[in-house]
């Protein structure tokens, strides 16, 4: 099941909500996540050429990068902070397919308008490029071109996990796979083992798991109080017993 959210969002003549910050010049060089994105794999002179038709896009908390049925002449790349990508359902409903990161890259489908909304959850930073130039570039630069290709390929097998989870597992299965995998998502702020940050609400992940906010909350309490997990605060959690929440996850007890 899940949860029924509904979102007010703005007409779709205004500009995105927001964006603090517009710079129509991006160093590539001095990004600090350059070594995990697609941006990582082009030589110095496609490097340059990355940087002229980049546009830094600064996003507070809330602000919509991306709206489901908006024309889609660009692609992004993350650079700090985290989003959270959706889907509507026609009576308001949410389902968040998919929480991205410092490294990742949105937009990669060929569709002329967007297939899904995209929103900040904490102040982010994303770089814009619009497809037409982007596409020429990747067309001739192969290394570009082998690690989008890679990013896709691993994004299926994210989808292929996704259908499982909601198809198959029990809520406290959904919990612990979703505990012990999102820390690998955001390489970029790594923690010490254990520890997973919490950029998201509890609603939030609800959606995104197809749990109601009730389920995961009573979840949430069920594994403190076996000592499977901690949580020292609202956004801050530390898996207390990883091996026996790997069962959980795999489903062997």
């Amino acid at each position: 099941m899940v949860v029924a959210t509904n979102l007010q969002l703005a007409p779709r003549s205004h500009p995105p909500p927001g964006c603090i910050d517009r710079s129509k010049r991006n160093d590539c060089n001095s990004c600090g996540a350059r070594a995990l994105t697609v941006c990582g794999a082009v030589d110095a002179s496609d490097l340059e050429r990355l940087s002229d038709m980049a546009e830094v896009v600064s996003l507070k908390r809330g602000a919509v990068l991306t709206r489901e049925g908006d024309p889609a002449p660009h692609v992004f790349s993350i650079s700090s902070g985290s989003l959270r990508v959706y889907k509507l359902l026609p009576d308001g409903r949410r389902q968040i397919t998919g929480f991205l990161f410092a490294g990742d890259f949105l937009g990669l489908a060929i569709a002329d308008n967007y297939v899904f909304s995209a929103e900040a959850m904490e102040p982010s930073t994303v770089c814009r490029f619009r497809k037409g130039p982007f596409r020429a570039l990747v067309e001739q630069s192969p290394p570009l071109e082998h690690r989008l290709l890679r990013r896709t390929t691993h994004e299926l097998a994210a989808a292929q996990d996704q259908m499982l989870l909601l198809g198959r597992k029990t809520a406290i299965e959904r919990m612990a796979s979703f505990l012990l995998d999102l820390p690998g998502h955001d390489p970029a702020r790594p923690s010490a083992p254990g520890h997973v940050r919490l950029p998201m609400k509890r609603a939030e992940i609800a959606d995104y798991l197809g749990l109601t906010i009730e389920t995961v909350s009573r979840v949430l309490t069920r594994m403190k109080l076996h000592g499977l997990i901690s949580t020292p605060s609202p956004s801050h959690l530390v898996v207390e017993r990883p091996d026996r929440l790997r069962q959980y996850a795999l489903g062997e007890v």
